[in-house]
């Protein structure tokens, strides 16, 4: 077992996920790289974390298949054996008006992205509670907070990330595990497609991954261990929480 803490990110080889491997990389974490397919972009990612210092283990499957998954906790258990950070950074994005949805569709966007939410966290659980300095991270949406036309699967699925980092961070509070999500606003990557309506609100410039990364790197340092249970917003003023 390898004596560095280690961080696992689910989609990690493109914007805020590979900014946020780089990020811990820098915090001194090695890191567990997941990407679906693409092995040209985790190659790329992985030298930038070697660079900073450490190591990567790339830790290639669809997040969204729960054999997958498992799989990907089998080899971490096997590799670095130990696991002190689990960001929990993979989405769906898909419109279609709610008079149109069909249940089918409302299944294939909903049911993935919380079976992997829920499935990733249990499979970590074991590794995290032996560390010292467990943290986990949910990516939320803007879109949970004030809502997007078209999005009814979506919007639920992120609402639901932050009912179930409420329900963790009492869970887990006695295992010294935090529990946070990081709600990013406009930022500037390589998502598909025209920019949804409901990002439309954000002041000034487009956010940098980086900025976002940033964030999550605070709540996984040793200066984040009283912080649980929160949503962070990096957003740029677009929305304002109390």
């Amino acid at each position: 077992m390898t004596e560095r803490p280690v961080a696992f990110i689910t989609g990690a080889t493109r914007n805020i996920g590979r900014a946020t491997a780089i990020a811990l990389a820098h915090q001194g974490f090695d890191i567990g790289l997941n990407g679906r397919a693409d092995t040209a972009a985790a190659e790329a990612t992985a030298a930038e974390v070697r660079a900073a210092g450490a190591e990567a283990h790339i830790l290639m499957g669809d997040v969204l298949d729960p054999a997958a998954l498992a799989g990907i906790f089998a080899r971490i258990e096997s590799g670095p054996g130990r696991l002190d950070v689990l960001v929990n950074n993979v989405g769906l994005r898909r419109e279609t008006p709610f008079e149109a949805m069909d249940l089918d569709e409302w299944r294939a966007v909903v049911h993935p992205q919380l079976d992997a939410l829920f499935l990733a966290t249990k499979l970590a659980l074991p590794l995290l509670r032996r560390s010292d300095r467990g943290r986990i991270v949910n990516l939320g949406g803007l879109s949970a907070h004030i809502g997007a036309r078209d999005r009814a699967h979506v919007v639920t699925v992120k609402a639901a990330v932050l009912g179930f980092t409420r329900a963790l961070a009492r869970d887990l509070a006695a295992d010294r595990i935090t529990v946070n999500t990081v709600v990013p606003g406009n930022i500037d990557t390589t998502r598909n497609g025209p920019l949804p309506a409901h990002m439309a609100a954000a002041t000034g410039r487009k956010g940098r991954p980086e900025e976002v990364a940033a964030a999550i790197a605070m709540l996984c340092a040793p200066e984040g261990a009283y912080t649980t249970g929160q949503t962070l917003h990096v957003n740029g003023g677009a929305y304002l929480s109390s």
